[in-house]
């Protein structure tokens, strides 16, 4: 109907319909908050979202039907509901946030902004935006069971930076390639057999025995008194051919890709003695052992024998080839956990290397979970968090901040017989590289080896979260180091060291982003010995926060009678890196000023919460495990 009921009064309701809102993200999230907000009587919306509607999204999104598959999440979700409420002023995007037209300006709009996201790097950014138009910002996500709601305030509570991000899980590569012991390992290794085989090829995903492997002393074959058998040494004298190049060579060939991978690699493995001296050595398993005597319909729901994960090996690499094909030269494919081909491949390669090492092995179906990154969404969990924040942005939109909450939605009830546990917002970290009024960080890297590319690449963009960084040296002389407005054939400086342009130990940058309204001062440490896996360490961060925040927090308001330890306790995983997210960032230009900032060490160690122990969820529907 064109009118709709609410049990607000007629006061709060002229604030609620003449509120004007920004939601990003119209996915599990983002479609249960718009049918919640136009309900709860807001009328002015604008909904931003690049993603476009899968039929993996229809059991839980229901703003979208079968019909809709492949259009925008965004213009699709505003048609749904608008016929819910016809005068709901709504516009839809169908774009990137990353895109520079929605600036700081643009941010400055809107009385709120509700964030429905699904990624870090997208999150980092909403989060800078709202701290520099100063606008308030209600931050939620969910995983399965377990959910999220939180409002940020410029210098008043903890902005989505404040809090470190968790480190991601990674393998080393001889890990992967030698000496699985989890599936996950296994998982990791038939995703790159899949790029080496269809996708983008990358030396570092090469999926054959490494015998640079620092537990393997000797190479394969290599006697104690350091000589080799004939037979090996010859092998190693041949020229190597790439695991594409073979196996079109044999025309993607099931029985000899099969012996080649767990056959042949297994026994050369085997011949690395000193691995397995205090491991179970695998078992090499040969296509002709594998051949099924009655064949039955393939269940993704249990547990596959080995017979059944070569059969659908065989299937799943054939359909690939088909697919692969059709690419023509220089084409490739693209690992997606929706597509069949794919999956099935990941799925039986990972679970018959598990068999050959003694892993326990998973169905289809946990393989996909495990292989995707993901958690399982939950529509309910998305109705309850979606609900959260329209709780919030009422408590905002009355100007009763006192009355907002972090809340939790977790998986079981504890002994306060709740689902949902609120606590304290929390003050700005003291030391928050993003929301500190003066931001400044330490790093140790060694200036002789590290590039400016990689400083730019690899710690503002990666680690920093920026966009399109300036850097100048604070020398006095306001030398500029690195400038976003040049091509990357113009800036001949990224390929040399910092020490090429006399950046030493105790040598302070300043690395300055006009997109995102932000800049931060960097200190270097020059060190020449860090860990192997490391090209720069986070020593200290600094920064101030503002009076504001000081103000806030009282011990009279950073009490709360229902906030209590939080006993579900899960680590959610994201990929930070910006770069897999964001589109092309277009150049931009200069700041008209500079100042440089000075700032006082913060031990930002501990964090002050009422609710310990709390659920850190951040994601609709990913989770990111590994690399």
């Amino acid at each position: 109907s064109s009118e709709v009921n609410t049990p607000l009064s007629s006061s709060v309701l002229t604030d609620v319909n003449n509120a004007k809102l920004f939601v990003v993200g119209a996915g599990g999230i983002g479609c249960e908050l718009l049918k919640n907000l136009v309900l709860t009587g807001f009328r002015n919306i604008e909904v931003i979202d690049l993603d476009t509607i899968d039929v993996s999204n229809l059991n839980r999104q229901f703003l979208f039907q079968k019909k809709h598959v492949g259009k925008s999440k965004a213009m699709v979700a505003k048609e749904s509901v608008l016929r819910l409420c016809p005068k709901a002023n709504i516009n839809a995007r169908h774009d990137s946030i990353f895109n520079p037209q929605y600036n700081m300006q643009f941010f400055k709009q809107f009385d709120l902004v509700l964030n429905a996201l699904d990624n870090r790097a997208a999150r980092n950014h909403v989060n800078r935006m709202c701290l520099a138009a100063d606008v308030p910002l209600i931050e939620s996500g969910s995983a399965g069971y377990l959910g999220q709601v939180t409002v940020i305030k410029k210098s008043v509570t903890e902005c989505y930076e404040c809090q470190p991000a968790p480190r991601q899980k990674s393998f080393p590569g001889c890990t992967i390639r030698n000496t699985p012991s989890e599936l996950i390992h296994c998982i990791v290794w038939a995703k790159y057999l899949f790029n080496q085989l269809f996708g983008e090829e990358d030396a570092d995903q090469d999926v054959s025995p490494d015998t640079a492997d620092p537990e393997a002393a000797n190479n394969p074959g290599e006697k104690g008194d350091g000589s080799s058998e004939e037979n090996n040494s010859h092998d190693l004298d041949k020229p190597r051919i790439s695991t594409r190049e073979w196996a079109r060579e044999c025309d993607y060939d099931a029985e000899k890709i099969f012996n080649k991978l767990f056959h042949t690699d297994i026994n050369y493995l085997l011949s690395m003695d000193k691995l397995w001296q205090k491991r179970t050595p695998p078992k090499p398993v040969l296509w002709a052992e594998c051949q099924e005597i009655q064949e039955r319909q393939l269940d993704h729901q249990t547990v596959m024998t080995l017979q059944e994960n070569a059969r659908l090996f065989s299937e799943s690499i054939n359909a690939l080839k088909d697919e692969f094909k059709k690419q023509g030269d220089g084409g490739m494919l693209v690992w997606d956990k929706d597509e069949d081909p794919a999956m099935n491949f990941t799925s039986s390669v990972a679970n018959i290397r598990a068999h050959i090492f003694h892993i326990e092995e998973k169905s289809c179906f946990e393989v996909k979970s495990m292989a995707g990154n993901i958690i399982p969404a939950i529509a309910s969990t998305n109705a309850i968090v979606a609900g959260l924040i329209v709780l919030q942005a009422l408590c905002l939109i009355r100007k009763r901040f006192a009355d907002c909450r972090t809340v939790y939605v977790c998986e079981a009830v504890n002994d306060t017989k709740k689902l949902l546990k609120p606590c304290t917002l929390d003050p700005p970290k003291r030391g928050c590289y993003v929301c500190a009024e003066k931001p400044e960080i330490t790093l140790k890297l060694n200036t002789k080896t590290l590039t400016c590319e990689q400083f730019r690449d690899k710690i503002l963009k990666s680690h920093l979260g920026m966009l399109a960084p300036d850097v100048e040296i604070l020398d006095g002389r306001g030398t500029i180091l690195i400038s976003s407005e040049e091509d990357e054939e113009e800036n001949q400086s990224l390929g040399q060291t910092l020490d090429s342009f006399n950046i030493t130990h105790g040598s302070r940058l300043r690395a300055d982003d006009f997109l995102q309204n932000y800049d931060i001062v960097v200190n270097i440490l020059h060190e020449e010995n860090l860990p192997d896996d490391m090209i720069f360490q986070v020593s200290e961060t600094k920064g101030t926060i503002g009076a504001s925040a000081e103000k806030e927090t009282t011990p009279e308001n950073n009490t709360e009678e229902n906030s209590v330890v939080q006993e579900d306790k899960i680590e959610i995983i994201e990929d930070a890196d910006p770069s897999a997210s964001q589109d092309e960032i277009p150049r931009k230009r200069k700041r008209s000023s500079t100042n440089d900032k000075d700032s006082v060490l913060i031990d930002s160690s501990k964090r002050s919460k009422q609710c310990d122990d709390s659920v850190i969820v951040n994601d609709d529907n990913n989770v990111v495990v590994l690399d």
